[in-house]
């Protein structure tokens, strides 16, 4: 017999704004708009009172603005977020047995086996209540029997609310709500969809997954399965690796200022391209300089949490200035990020405005598909057209 799979989906609501709250409770009921200033910037999250203006995470700043004249716009507080991240982190993880941290604000966990001795959902409004009571952040839940129903009842449980979605009702819950509430499923498909006349997830139930196929290729049958209520995938155990790394070492002894800028920039464009399609985010980097007599110097920086070039390649830099005594030709140079946490790319920016994010995910997009290094800086190519190979993998 097939053991009742039990998974909980766990998100905290607004969670930059919800911090910004516990500092400022003047901030409570207002339209509070995160990321930037009115000018510039991107919207990395926002209040519920500033979503009914239609603002939205990703939004530019100035459009938000012009939606919602009179909400108050924050910069952010990188640590603090950072800070409230972990802590709640660590209450569930002295809580539930397994579980995945799925951005800096969402966790999965994965309860399944435990309800031949215990109430499942009672363990998941337990951990909540814990999780408001020792972090005074709100905080919502929806659990099923997998990941995307989870998920889709937290949504439907928000703002700061819980929801149970029972073995055997899941077509039943996900029939009457719109096909965009299917996580995943991008703006321009649910736009294909409703080309056909398909709005509803009762009617993707209906829709003969041989047509779907047929619209959208192999993509079809998964729209298919989750409208179904079907989703088989894991919860990955949360995984404690900290860093990510990578090292030069030069064929000659090297001691131009401007080559060793160039290998370090394009090194770290790789590790920060790494840290966004592994979801990651990173608090410290390092330098690694090891002389010709192999004397070996390391040098590192505390961060805002990021994993974005723009912030990193200038702090590698002046780690370079201070850790390199520029009369000594280097033979291996290196660069670490570490103190990973999970966490999309939206949280590093801030400062950004829309046409660094638009870049961004176009250089990802070309790279993810035709693979690494694809496209990058031209700091980076440089080392390629110097006629020689810089270096060789440590």
């Amino acid at each position: 017999m097939d053991t009742k799979r039990h998974i909980v989906h766990i998100d905290l609501d607004s969670f930059f704004v919800s911090v910004e709250r516990k500092f400022d409770p003047s901030l409570n009921g207002k339209p509070v708009i995160i990321g930037g200033s009115k000018e510039r910037g991107v919207v990395a999250s926002c209040s519920y009172e500033a979503r009914q203006y239609g603002i939205h995470s990703a939004m530019p700043s100035a459009q938000a603005y012009k939606l919602c004249p009179h909400a108050i716009f924050l910069h952010g507080s990188y640590h603090r977020y950072s800070e409230a991240s972990a802590q709640v982190t660590q209450i569930i993880a002295d809580t539930v047995p397994v579980f995945q941290k799925a951005s800096v604000d969402e966790f999965y966990i994965d309860l399944t086996g435990m309800d031949r001795f215990y109430d499942c959902y009672k363990i998941a409004t337990d951990l909540r209540q814990k999780v408001i009571r020792e972090t005074g952040l709100p905080i919502s839940f929806g659990m099923a029997s997998n990941r995307t129903i989870a998920k889709m009842a937290t949504n439907k449980a928000k703002p700061n609310g819980q929801l149970f979605v029972e073995h055997g009702k899941e077509r039943e819950f996900l029939a009457p709500l719109n096909i965009g509430a299917i996580p995943m499923l991008g703006e321009k498909t649910c736009q294909k969809l409703y080309e056909f006349g398909i709005e509803k997830i009762a009617d993707l139930q209906r829709t003969d997954i041989r047509f779907l196929q047929t619209v959208f290729g192999k993509f079809g049958r998964n729209i298919w399965e989750k409208a179904n209520g079907m989703d088989d995938s894991e919860i990955v155990p949360h995984s404690d690796r900290k860093s990510i790394s990578t090292e030069t070492t030069f064929d000659k002894n090297v001691a131009d200022k401007k080559t060793l800028e160039n290998v370090l920039v394009s090194m770290t464009e790789e590790l920060a391209f790494k840290l966004r399609k592994e979801n990651k985010l990173t608090s410290c980097l390092a330098i690694k300089v090891r002389y010709a007599n192999f004397e070996t110097h390391t040098l590192q920086e505390k961060i805002a949490l990021t994993s974005a070039e723009h912030i990193l390649i200038p702090g590698i830099k002046n780690l370079l200035a201070r850790a390199w005594n520029q009369s000594r030709p280097i033979r291996l140079i290196g660069v670490k990020l570490s103190q990973l946490c999970q966490g999309n790319y939206q949280i590093n920016l801030f400062e950004d405005n829309e046409e660094r994010l638009n870049l961004y995910n176009a250089l990802d997009k070309i790279n993810f598909k035709y693979g690494e290094k694809t496209v990058c800086r031209a700091a980076g190519m440089e080392i390629g057209t110097r006629g020689f190979n810089p270096f060789m993998r440590g």
